[in-house]
């Protein structure tokens, strides 16, 4: 068995990583495709922040029974915990660090969408993101894979 603590740093990166390497590839690649699954990130998400300056008014109110970005995140979001749930019997430590870090990754994100001058003191890593496009700057919740595979830009 892997140690509580190797459990849980492991799960902290490998949240990081995942957060780098689905905004990168999935949610820019195949979101840049029109028809896309994914394309709401770029046609909606993108489109929205784009006009009223990194604020998204769709994560004012969560309403499940809208399919906007936001409920398409966290649809993506709970498919991660259901991918992951057979894992807690082995793991249970890394798998609740990853429920954790998926919790903290969707405050941060709302939060910095629901207050553009917050993001800017506290996430300027995903406020320039989307600020400056194609700056890089994949990851939201803290930029340790965007400084590792080089893609954090100031």
């Amino acid at each position: 068995m892997i140690s509580v603590s190797l459990q849980l740093l492991l799960a902290i990166l490998y949240a990081n990583l995942g957060e780098w390497l689905m905004h990168k590839f999935i949610l820019h690649r195949l979101g840049k495709q029109p028809g896309s699954i994914w394309a709401y990130h770029w046609y909606e998400h993108h489109t929205i922040c784009a006009k009223h300056q990194m604020l998204d008014p769709g994560y004012r109110h969560l309403d499940l029974s809208t399919w906007n970005a936001q409920t398409k995140e966290l649809a993506v979001l709970a498919a991660i915990v259901m991918v992951h749930l057979p894992l807690i019997w082995y793991w249970p430590v890394f798998v609740m660090g990853l429920y954790g870090s998926l919790t903290l990754y969707y405050i941060l994100h709302r939060k910095a969408h629901l207050d553009p001058d917050w993001a800017k003191q506290h996430l300027p890593w995903h406020y320039q993101h989307h600020i400056q496009p194609g700056s890089g700057n994949w990851c939201v919740t803290w930029p340790g894979f965007d400084y590792l595979l080089g893609s954090r830009n100031k």
